[in-house]
């Protein structure tokens, strides 16, 4: 059965920065494949392009352009916080705020987001609120393992 809207595809794939050769940022594990429905859940539509048409067992390589990713690393998405909007009973636990913590935040219209801690001052903490991809170029290698 070929890939295309609707099809629920089930895929394994190794997701590399920087080229086919580069550091490993995201793979399947081996008996846990990567589920969706293909044009209807929100993937890369890079990523989709290189599975159309594909069948079981076929092997896909794609690289996609940070700009047909996640885009640049945007500097307004650095924001700032005073470190009393984070303490609990007057504390401030400095192990909840370590550089590259994952900081789960509330935007105004109640969606959240995921800042991470780029930096602790003093009196306030840094959260970078870009995609951990934005910036970067996406090298997929996989297998279709099926398509219903």
């Amino acid at each position: 059965m070929l890939i295309e809207k609707g099809r629920k595809v089930s895929v394994h794939y190794v997701l590399r920065v920087d080229s086919h050769e580069g550091e490993i940022v995201e793979e399947t594990e081996e008996n846990v494949p990567m589920e969706f429905v293909f044009g209807d859940d929100p993937m890369l539509p890079k990523f989709e392009e290189a599975l159309k048409g594909l069948v079981k067992g076929d092997s896909f390589s794609v690289a996609i352009p940070c700009a047909e990713a996640y885009g640049e690393e945007e500097e307004d998405a650095y924001m700032e916080f005073p470190k009393s909007e984070f303490t609990a009973d007057g504390e401030w636990d400095d192990e909840l705020f370590e550089i590259g913590e994952v900081i789960p935040m509330q935007t105004p219209d109640g969606a959240v987001v995921q800042g991470i801690v780029t930096e602790v001052k003093l009196n306030s903490v840094v959260l970078d609120f870009n995609h951990p991809l934005a910036g970067e170029d996406l090298y997929f290698t996989g297998q279709v393992v099926d398509v219903s």
